[in-house]
């Protein structure tokens, strides 16, 4: 049980208190010693302790069952005093083991024992029974209660783990978009520089296209990184300032590779139309990283992108010829890039294939449904 606010447990004792007081005059319709200054002062030092009840739960018990003594052996009504003393025993069992909630319940109905004989009271069965009965029951509830802030406490650990297993997800899933974005847009920029450097005495007119496009490529770059970064500013709660790239981007895409040498063909069939902007995004990622495979190993290779649309599903994918291939950039193991394309499949329920062509180069095919009861299906469709 969480430590409550000082204020709380004084507006809580001033109501016990209150209680007992108003039930002092009680006392000797009952056959008891009418209650004096005496009795009330001792009903108010048997309650006052609790203020600090969350602070010293077992002192505090301690204190309240030793002034309900003395009142009881003055001769007074126990009744009366009865009140703090059920709090104390609950507030011991719902903030400490039960070992030590045992030891204050039972001491309870001790004290409940003895202020029956102090009385001479005849029914022993009825005051034996709430002996028992009283501490047993606000132990009960007081262990209910303990147990309960200890799941609320577990609960909220688990809680807090699994925002951070999400934290570290998401920075995974941030780390992999920046791999596409850097790779993709410094493998152009190398290519326009090489092609630049080769003919900057010879055609300038092909020079400054090349320079063009780096320029241009590196705004591109930079726009897309400062909003993916965006992302990890705890205190942004807005949207980024710009829509992520999708398909529709796709025409940019190869101009911007064509530009600089790259031979790059690309088909669109069936009709175009709007996607989810996670599904757009996937695609679009997928088909970057696979040009950017083709400029970093197979450079002098002819690459084909189709993309296809059809009433449930889109799907895309990236050949090249594989001449001019670097073997020595091929099979290294490193990086995001393959396994990046298969999360991003697996993510939104499409099927990837990535491998050699029987024919020499290399393929990319990737399928994703744009239907909310196909993206649903098989979570391990990627191959």
């Amino acid at each position: 049980m969480r430590i409550r606010p000082l204020a709380v447990d004084a507006l809580i004792v001033a109501a016990l208190t209150g209680v007992a007081l108003l039930l002092g005059p009680e006392a000797a319709r009952q056959g008891h010693h009418p209650l004096d200054a005496t009795a009330y002062a001792l009903v108010v030092l048997v309650h006052l302790p609790l203020v600090l009840r969350g602070r010293a739960p077992v002192v505090v018990c301690c204190i309240v069952h030793a002034t309900w003594l003395v009142y009881i052996t003055a001769g007074y009504w126990s009744v009366v005093c009865s009140f703090g003393a059920m709090l104390a025993v609950y507030t011991v069992a719902s903030v400490r083991a039960p070992r030590v909630s045992v030891a204050c319940a039972a001491l309870m109905g001790g004290v409940w024992i003895y202020a029956g004989a102090v009385a001479h009271t005849h029914d022993w069965s009825s005051v034996a029974g709430q002996a028992l009965v009283y501490p047993a029951m606000l132990w009960r509830f007081g262990t209910i209660a303990r147990r309960a802030a200890e799941l609320a406490r577990q609960l909220r650990r688990e809680q807090a783990e699994r925002a951070r297993r999400e934290v570290a997800e998401e920075r995974g899933r941030i780390a992999r978009e920046l791999h596409d974005v850097v790779a993709h847009h410094l493998s152009v920029i190398s290519v326009q520089t090489g092609l630049a450097r080769f003919v900057f005495d010879t055609d300038r007119l092909t020079t400054r296209t090349a320079l063009d496009t780096i320029e241009a490529t590196g705004k591109e770059a930079l726009e897309e990184l400062r909003r993916m970064l965006m992302v990890l500013r705890a205190a942004d709660d807005g949207a980024p300032a710009g829509p992520m790239p999708g398909l529709a981007r796709l025409g940019e895409m190869t101009d911007r590779l064509r530009s600089g040498g790259t031979r790059v063909a690309l088909t669109v069939e069936g009709t175009e139309r709007d996607l989810a902007p996670g599904v757009d995004l996937c695609a679009y990622r997928v088909v970057q990283e696979a040009l950017t495979n083709v400029l970093k190993h197979a450079p002098g290779a002819s690459a084909q992108v189709r993309l296809r649309y059809e009433p449930h599903q889109v799907t895309v994918s990236v050949t090249d010829d594989g001449q001019g291939v670097i073997p020595a950039r091929v099979g290294t193991g490193g990086g995001h890039g393959l396994p990046g394309m298969r999360e991003r499949a697996k993510l939104y329920g499409g099927q990837i294939d990535i491998g050699p062509q029987d024919r020499g180069g290399f393929a990319v095919r990737l399928v994703l449904p744009t239907s909310a009861r196909a993206a649903q299906q098989g979570d391990d469709t990627t191959t």
